[in-house]
């Protein structure tokens, strides 16, 4: 196995080749630092429309979390944000400008490296019960279902209060849901 550096190293790993729009392209996969903090920071606020996240009732500052971005000609095409606390590495968020091209699968396989790599027990990730794409997606990658929070989305919005009442597909926002995707037996 490939070594890979610790979560907020300035390191880049070595560019992975995967496919993109029928053709074989470099992708080079690096984490979060100093020198392109604000460039990740922009594409935050470009696809989550602020640099404030808020799950489980409190707020995460997205300026501040690490992640493993990947670029393509020098730009983000995708973005995986993460904290570990203790033994558990928790997945803010994730973001990929193409679907169906692997990419946000590769990141799911590189946090899950690097988890086990700081010793983690568990790989985590909350969404909200509209986002039946992301339903989906952890599901397939070996996530399961561990826990509801139900009406999270009450305390969530008296925190941050342009949280839309209709989430993705017409559905009423409401739930988190909790995925984890256990590295020990």
């Amino acid at each position: 196995m490939e070594e890979m550096p610790m979560a907020g190293s300035p390191q880049n790993w070595v560019p992975c080749v995967i496919p993109s729009w029928g053709a074989w392209e470099a992708m080079e996969y690096v984490f979060i630092n100093e020198e392109n903090r604000k460039e990740v920071t922009d594409f935050i606020v470009e696809h989550w429309l602020s640099a404030e996240m808020v799950i489980r009732g409190a707020i995460v500052d997205m300026t501040k979390v690490d992640g493993i971005a990947v670029l393509e000609d020098k730009k983000i095409i995708a973005l995986l944000t993460f904290a570990v606390n203790g033994d558990v590495c928790e997945i803010i968020s994730l973001d990929s400008l193409t679907e169906g091209e692997g990419i946000a699968s590769s990141l799911i396989e590189k946090i899950i490296a690097a988890a086990r790599q700081k010793h983690c027990k568990k790989v985590i990730v909350i969404t909200t019960n509209d986002n039946i794409n992301a339903i989906r997606f952890y599901q397939k990658r070996g996530f399961d279902m561990v826990k509801l929070y139900h009406n999270a989305l009450d305390a969530s919005r008296r925190l941050k209060p342009q949280i839309p009442l209709i989430g993705e597909n017409g559905i009423p926002l409401r739930h988190e849901i909790e995925f984890e995707y256990k590295l020990t037996e």
